[in-house]
């Protein structure tokens, strides 16, 4: 059963201690308004666009390293969390207020909800002109576990898989409207990191991972103001810069023009 979410959401947990910071310095890269925090604990918010719908939440986590996880979008949470099952998902809590929290076959936690969203906001306009947008999730996924992980995602949203670069990235196309495209990733065998970029340091650990990716008019000047709010520099290629936020989330700033 094909569950083809109408929106994705990508959450920044925080680890113990990082919440304040990391939410600030991702208000900053994104020019967007922090909400209200909310929960039973007050460990949810959400980075609100001046347009269009949200997209980016961030989380505060009681334990355990940060880490990306993504919220799909659908009409009925439950419905879509049995397919999932099917497909090889696993459930980890299914929640009095409706959505399900789930883990895929390669260990990526993921939600289904059901808040309604359809409009993709704008790419920020920042002081020198240049325009950027955080506007791609990438799965980084160990080799053991790449063609049952792809599949799962293919499955699951319905979306064809087109191949980027023969040996390392393929792309799921979700409909041009979403928010978020989606880049998937084989890790080298050894020490586990595509060729040693673009791909969060983390991910050494078996369990699938993912980070986030910047679309950016002015890949240098983007990189220096994101140094200036606090970032660190790792590593420069050709059409991608990795950094770290000032609590170790690690993202890439691409050469890709924002949408």
């Amino acid at each position: 059963m094909t569950i083809s979410p109408f929106w994705v959401s990508a959450f920044l947990d925080f680890g113990a201690g990082d919440f304040d910071r990391g939410t600030a310095f991702w208000r900053d890269v994104t020019g967007y308004a922090v909400s209200e925090t909310r929960g039973e604990t007050g460990q949810f918010a959400t980075l609100v666009p001046p347009d269009g719908d949200d997209y980016l939440r961030v989380q505060h986590l009681d334990e355990g390293p940060g880490r990306i996880h993504l919220d799909l979008h659908v009409d009925q949470p439950t419905i879509a969390a049995e397919a999932a099952i099917e497909l090889g998902g696993h459930v980890l809590v299914r929640h009095e207020a409706g959505y399900v929290v789930l883990r895929s076959p390669g260990g990526l936690v993921f939600c289904f909800v059901s808040h309604p969203a359809a409009r993709r906001p704008a790419a920020a306009t920042w002081s020198d002109g240049h325009r950027s947008q955080v506007d791609q999730v990438c799965l980084d996924i160990p080799p053991t576990a790449y063609d049952v992980e792809v599949a799962f995602w293919q499955g699951l949203t319905g979306w064809d898989l087109t191949e980027v670069n023969e040996r390392e990235f393929e792309r799921l196309q979700p409909p041009d409207d979403q928010p978020l495209r989606w880049l998937v990733q084989r890790l080298d065998d050894g020490e586990g990191l595509g060729n040693g970029v673009h791909v969060d340091p983390n991910a050494k650990r078996s369990a699938v991972r993912a980070h986030l990716d910047l679309a950016a008019e002015d890949r240098d000047a983007e990189v220096a103001r994101h140094v200036a709010l606090g970032a660190t520099e790792v590593s420069r290629q050709e059409w991608w810069t990795v950094l770290t936020d000032p609590v170790g989330t690690t993202y890439c700033i691409t050469r890709r023009a924002p949408r």
